[in-house]
Protein backbone atom coordinates (compact mmCIF):
# COMPACT_ATOMS: atom_id res chain seq x y z
CA UNK A 1 0.00 0.00 0.00
CA UNK A 2 2.94 2.33 -0.13
CA UNK A 3 5.76 3.53 -2.46
CA UNK A 4 9.33 3.95 -0.96
CA UNK A 5 11.92 6.04 -2.77
CA UNK A 6 14.95 5.78 -1.27
CA UNK A 7 19.03 6.88 -2.47
CA UNK A 8 21.00 3.94 -1.08
CA UNK A 9 25.17 4.77 -0.93
CA UNK A 10 27.69 2.01 0.59
CA UNK A 11 24.82 -0.25 1.83
CA UNK A 12 22.53 2.36 4.13
CA UNK A 13 19.75 4.32 2.89
CA UNK A 14 21.15 8.05 2.87
CA UNK A 15 17.62 9.83 2.18
CA UNK A 16 14.11 7.61 1.64
CA UNK A 17 10.15 9.00 1.08
CA UNK A 18 7.38 7.02 1.58
CA UNK A 19 4.09 7.91 0.14
CA UNK A 20 0.90 5.69 0.66
CA UNK A 21 0.24 5.66 -3.08
CA UNK A 22 0.59 1.48 -4.06
CA UNK A 23 -1.22 -0.84 -5.55
CA UNK A 24 -4.77 -0.89 -3.64
CA UNK A 25 -4.66 2.89 -4.19
CA UNK A 26 -4.77 2.36 -8.05
CA UNK A 27 -7.21 0.13 -8.13
CA UNK A 28 -9.33 2.31 -6.51
CA UNK A 29 -8.09 5.43 -8.99
CA UNK A 30 -9.71 2.80 -11.59
CA UNK A 31 -12.85 1.74 -9.87
CA UNK A 32 -13.26 5.93 -9.81
CA UNK A 33 -12.48 6.34 -12.83
CA UNK A 34 -14.96 3.34 -14.63
CA UNK A 35 -17.36 4.78 -12.45
CA UNK A 36 -17.25 8.30 -13.38
CA UNK A 37 -16.93 7.67 -16.94
CA UNK A 38 -18.69 4.55 -17.75
CA UNK A 39 -21.73 4.88 -15.00
CA UNK A 40 -20.67 1.44 -14.20
CA UNK A 41 -19.44 -0.08 -10.47
CA UNK A 42 -16.63 -2.60 -10.95
CA UNK A 43 -14.72 -4.74 -7.60
CA UNK A 44 -11.50 -3.98 -6.90
CA UNK A 45 -10.80 -7.52 -8.00
CA UNK A 46 -11.67 -6.02 -11.51
CA UNK A 47 -9.67 -3.34 -11.48
CA UNK A 48 -6.37 -4.96 -10.47
CA UNK A 49 -7.34 -7.64 -13.16
CA UNK A 50 -7.57 -4.35 -15.08
CA UNK A 51 -4.29 -2.58 -13.98
CA UNK A 52 -2.52 -6.31 -14.40
CA UNK A 53 -3.82 -6.48 -17.89
CA UNK A 54 -3.28 -3.48 -19.52
CA UNK A 55 -2.67 -0.76 -16.81
CA UNK A 56 0.10 1.94 -17.98
CA UNK A 57 1.33 5.22 -16.28
CA UNK A 58 1.56 7.05 -19.51
CA UNK A 59 -1.25 6.40 -22.68
CA UNK A 60 -0.34 5.06 -26.05
CA UNK A 61 1.53 7.70 -28.59
CA UNK A 62 -0.90 6.39 -31.33
CA UNK A 63 -4.39 5.30 -30.71
CA UNK A 64 -5.79 3.91 -27.36
CA UNK A 65 -3.89 0.88 -27.53
CA UNK A 66 -5.17 -2.57 -25.66
CA UNK A 67 -8.54 -3.53 -24.49
CA UNK A 68 -10.04 -5.53 -21.91
CA UNK A 69 -13.43 -6.57 -21.36
CA UNK A 70 -14.85 -5.67 -17.79
CA UNK A 71 -18.21 -6.42 -16.24
CA UNK A 72 -19.54 -4.15 -13.50
CA UNK A 73 -23.26 -3.07 -12.48
CA UNK A 74 -24.82 -0.17 -14.31
CA UNK A 75 -25.00 2.21 -11.48
CA UNK A 76 -28.40 3.57 -13.79
CA UNK A 77 -30.29 0.21 -14.23
CA UNK A 78 -28.93 -1.53 -12.12
CA UNK A 79 -28.36 -4.53 -13.78
CA UNK A 80 -24.75 -6.12 -14.99
CA UNK A 81 -22.90 -4.78 -17.78
CA UNK A 82 -20.39 -5.33 -19.62
CA UNK A 83 -18.00 -2.88 -21.34
CA UNK A 84 -14.71 -2.40 -22.42
CA UNK A 85 -11.63 -0.45 -21.34
CA UNK A 86 -8.58 0.74 -23.03
CA UNK A 87 -5.04 1.83 -22.48
CA UNK A 88 -5.31 5.31 -22.59
CA UNK A 89 -8.19 5.64 -20.09
CA UNK A 90 -6.69 3.34 -17.95
CA UNK A 91 -3.22 6.03 -18.14
CA UNK A 92 -6.05 8.84 -17.41
CA UNK A 93 -7.49 6.75 -14.64
CA UNK A 94 -3.91 6.55 -13.14
CA UNK A 95 -2.29 9.65 -13.76
CA UNK A 96 -3.14 11.51 -10.32
CA UNK A 97 -1.20 8.30 -8.77
CA UNK A 98 2.00 8.03 -11.31
CA UNK A 99 2.22 12.05 -10.62
CA UNK A 100 2.38 11.95 -6.55
CA UNK A 101 4.97 8.89 -7.22
CA UNK A 102 6.96 11.08 -9.76
CA UNK A 103 6.67 13.97 -7.52
CA UNK A 104 7.99 11.96 -4.23
CA UNK A 105 11.14 10.78 -6.87
CA UNK A 106 11.88 14.01 -7.24
CA UNK A 107 11.48 15.54 -4.01
CA UNK A 108 14.05 12.95 -2.72
CA UNK A 109 16.44 13.87 -5.75
CA UNK A 110 15.93 16.75 -4.73
CA UNK A 111 17.55 16.31 -1.53
CA UNK A 112 20.25 14.27 -2.35
CA UNK A 113 23.38 15.27 -1.62
CA UNK A 114 25.48 16.56 -4.89
CA UNK A 115 28.80 13.73 -4.81
CA UNK A 116 25.93 11.36 -4.81
CA UNK A 117 23.43 13.09 -7.38
CA UNK A 118 26.21 12.36 -9.32
CA UNK A 119 26.68 8.91 -8.77
CA UNK A 120 22.70 8.16 -9.74
CA UNK A 121 23.70 10.08 -13.04
CA UNK A 122 25.87 7.26 -13.87
CA UNK A 123 24.05 4.35 -12.15
CA UNK A 124 20.34 5.16 -13.12
CA UNK A 125 17.51 4.64 -10.74
CA UNK A 126 16.04 0.91 -10.36
CA UNK A 127 12.39 0.08 -9.89
CA UNK A 128 11.40 -2.63 -7.82
CA UNK A 129 7.69 -4.00 -6.13
CA UNK A 130 4.87 -4.22 -7.80
CA UNK A 131 4.82 -0.34 -9.34
CA UNK A 132 7.60 -1.18 -11.57
CA UNK A 133 5.17 -4.13 -12.97
CA UNK A 134 3.24 -1.03 -14.43
CA UNK A 135 3.75 -0.47 -18.23
CA UNK A 136 5.67 2.23 -19.01
CA UNK A 137 6.49 3.36 -15.56
CA UNK A 138 10.23 3.38 -16.38
CA UNK A 139 9.88 5.29 -19.58
CA UNK A 140 7.81 8.10 -17.54
CA UNK A 141 10.29 7.82 -14.75
CA UNK A 142 13.33 8.62 -16.98
CA UNK A 143 11.07 11.18 -18.76
CA UNK A 144 10.39 13.15 -15.83
CA UNK A 145 14.25 12.93 -14.13
CA UNK A 146 16.58 12.67 -17.67
CA UNK A 147 17.75 9.70 -15.75
CA UNK A 148 18.55 5.61 -16.98
CA UNK A 149 15.78 3.77 -15.40
CA UNK A 150 15.94 -0.34 -14.80
CA UNK A 151 13.39 -2.87 -13.84
CA UNK A 152 14.62 -5.24 -11.46
CA UNK A 153 14.68 -8.76 -13.02
CA UNK A 154 11.97 -9.96 -9.90
CA UNK A 155 10.58 -6.69 -8.92
CA UNK A 156 7.99 -8.55 -6.56
CA UNK A 157 11.02 -10.67 -5.03
CA UNK A 158 13.44 -7.75 -4.39
CA UNK A 159 11.59 -7.25 -0.55
CA UNK A 160 11.45 -10.53 0.26
CA UNK A 161 14.99 -11.63 -1.26
CA UNK A 162 16.58 -8.18 0.16
CA UNK A 163 14.87 -9.44 3.91
CA UNK A 164 16.44 -12.74 3.57
CA UNK A 165 20.15 -11.42 2.77
CA UNK A 166 19.75 -8.93 5.99
CA UNK A 167 18.81 -12.29 7.74
CA UNK A 168 22.19 -13.19 6.73
CA UNK A 169 24.47 -10.80 7.32
CA UNK A 170 22.86 -10.72 11.02
CA UNK A 171 23.99 -13.89 10.99
CA UNK A 172 27.30 -12.95 10.31
CA UNK A 173 27.66 -10.35 12.36
CA UNK A 174 26.36 -12.52 15.30
CA UNK A 175 29.03 -14.45 14.88
CA UNK A 176 31.94 -12.14 14.61
CA UNK A 177 30.51 -10.12 17.74
CA UNK A 178 30.03 -14.18 19.63
CA UNK A 179 33.47 -14.96 18.60
CA UNK A 180 35.66 -11.81 19.55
Amino acid sequence: GTTEVAVLSLGSIVYARSVEIGGHFMDEAIVAYVRRVHNVLIGDSNAEEIKNAIGVAKAPSEGEGRTFEVRGRDLVSGVPRALSVNEAQIASSLAEPVGTILETVKTVLEHTAPELAADIVDTGIALTGGGALLGEMATVLSDATGLPVAIAEEPLLCGVKGAGQALEEMKHLKSVVVGS
